[in-house]
């Protein structure tokens, strides 16, 4: 029974204290069959072509350099990861790992953290260089340090809570209309299946495009602060 509105997104099913749920993280590698690996197929080759584009375009992100190679699967694995899970949420009675702060700011810390450690032992100069943008005057420098400092803690923060909100606003909108379709009479029926209809296929989009923006702007932090 749903306690209140946000109780959808909790795990319920446990044993001894532990999360059952949170095993649908993992559940497309027990789906994905061998075969995949070893026999071209349609999906296999569209991934494919998905994943060289990815590759092009995260490397014009980080750059050319000899120093970031390889790197750009790191990211490609994350679009991967995020991208399977906002899909997962959209089926019934599977939970959604990715509308949680835990799955989220685990993912964005460690890699902010990384990219902060790098850049400061490797360049320190580069990173001393961010702190006070080209031009700003003498006065200024002192709350410039700050407001960028500010700026650059909190972005593991925002990476996360802007993924979370995201996908907790369209689970929200559709629990909400179809907690309604006991109530409203049986000749709106059809409309509430056609909005529900229109959610998910904009919940698609927006699966597809929150994973995307949160590869994108780590790649966008890796290359600022190395």
């Amino acid at each position: 029974m749903m306690t209140n509105l946000f109780s959808v997104f909790d795990p319920t099913s446990d044993v001894m204290n532990l999360s059952l749920n949170w095993m649908s993280t993992i559940l497309g590698l027990l789906l994905i069959p061998s075969s995949n690996w070893l026999i071209p197929s349609r999906i296999s080759l569209m991934w494919h072509t998905i994943t060289l584009k990815l590759h092009s375009e995260f490397k014009l992100l980080v750059g050319f350099s000899k120093s970031y190679k390889g790197s750009t699967f790191i990211f490609i694995t994350l679009f991967s990861l995020i991208l399977f899970n906002n899909f997962l949420g959209l089926f019934p009675y599977i939970f959604t790992s990715s509308t949680h702060m835990v799955m989220s700011l685990s993912l964005a810390l460690p890699l902010w953290l990384t990219f902060m450690l790098y850049g400061w032992i490797t360049n320190p100069n580069h990173m001393f260089s961010h702190m006070v943008p080209q031009g700003t005057p003498p006065l200024l420098m002192p709350f410039m340090v700050c407001i960028e400092n500010i700026s650059n803690i909190i972005r593991p923060g925002t990476l996360s809570v802007r993924l979370v909100a995201n996908m907790i606003a369209g689970h929200l909108l559709m629990t909400l209309l179809g907690n309604t379709g006991s109530t409203i009479p049986i000749y709106l029926i059809p409309i509430l299946i056609f909005v529900q209809i229109l959610l998910i296929s904009l919940e698609s989009a927006v699966a597809i495009i929150q994973s995307y923006v949160f590869a994108v702007l780590c790649t966008l932090y890796s290359s600022k602060n190395n």
